[in-house]
């Protein structure tokens, strides 16, 4: 097949880069044009510093008529004024990775693959999901899918620095996040909405309490979300709803051992491991969120629309070690 032809807006943050990393690497993937507004005209490569060598693109302007498929990696609310004020080709393909079109009121497609895949391969707009609600709904869609989803859900959920994005904040400056650990928007976290919408996707008649308590931790990448939820049944059924609903998803993971954060980082997986305490049914779910939570993710929505296997440019050792 011919290659994707690919253009990136909003290309000197994290997801930027790393959207940037994979894509020179898909056998599939053509990098065409990236614009940065704060960095026209500059090597990629003086700004994502570890594709020194990996790459000689230059920021440049978009020619929307010569692309297949537009990422738009811009900041919250900044991907509506884009779209508002460019007119686009109908031909496009676009991939959203900020939260501002995730609720589904709009054309665009919430981009989960383990719950949406047929819907996004004939997608024209793909709302790539948030890095905790993707966290969090693969550790809750097989409970949803089998309707026993009926109990408060109670989730601690700890996310690396580069959750924060690149700009610079007090807390996510060295000297404060360096053997540091903080709680931050407690039961009122952004991506509730979307995880509550895609369960009632799921599961109808779902209406329990999500009791999120989000916390900053001292590293720079991934989510390790623990989780508990009331649950009568044994722990072999539920272990098979989980590998039954999982069975034709290649990133996701279940876990007989309890798992450690470095083995997802750098990859594409989302590791689930789940135990029973009494009638507490336990659950680890975990990510990285710049990759499955973010650009991984994207480039796998971009395999689904354009009819390639979901995990082309995808196989990605972690980092162990």
């Amino acid at each position: 097949m011919n290659k994707i032809r690919i253009a990136i807006e909003g290309g000197a943050g994290y997801t930027a880069g790393e959207l940037i990393r994979l894509l020179i690497n898909h056998p599939f993937a053509k990098i065409k044009y990236i614009h940065s507004q704060s960095n026209a005209g500059k090597p990629v490569s003086s700004i994502h510093r570890d594709l020194l060598g990996e790459t000689d693109l230059i920021f440049n302007d978009i020619d929307f008529s010569d692309s297949d498929v537009l990422f738009l990696c811009k900041g919250h609310n900044q991907s509506v004024l884009f779209l508002n004020e460019n007119l686009l080709p109908d031909t496009l393909k676009i991939i959203d990775l900020s939260q501002d079109y995730r609720d589904e009121s709009h054309a665009f497609v919430y981009g989960l693959p383990e719950l949406q895949q047929t819907r996004i391969t004939t997608a024209k707009k793909i709302a790539n999901p948030g890095c905790f609600a993707t966290t969090i709904e693969l550790a809750l869609l097989p409970l949803a899918f089998n309707n026993i989803l009926n109990g408060e859900i109670h989730i601690t959920a700890i996310t690396g620095s580069t959750g924060a994005g690149q700009a610079p904040t007090e807390s996510s400056h060295f000297s404060w996040r360096n053997n540091n650990i903080s709680v931050y928007k407690p039961f009122r976290h952004q991506h509730l909405k979307e995880i509550k919408m895609v369960l009632k996707m799921v599961q109808a008649d779902f209406k329990s309490a999500i009791n999120l308590i989000p916390m900053r931790g001292n590293f720079t990448r991934g989510i390790f979300a623990s989780l508990y939820v009331d649950c009568n049944q044994d722990l072999s059924a539920i272990k098979s709803y989980y590998e039954s609903y999982y069975s034709n998803h290649p990133f996701v993971i279940i876990s007989n051992e309890m798992p450690d954060l470095k083995q997802v980082v750098n990859t594409n997986k989302c590791i689930i491991y789940l135990e029973k305490f009494d009638n507490k049914l336990y659950i680890i779910s975990m990510i990285d969120n710049l990759i499955k939570g973010a650009s991984g993710q994207a480039v796998q929505n971009m395999n689904l629309m354009f009819g390639l296997p979901q995990d082309t440019g995808l196989h990605l050792k972690p980092v162990a070690f």
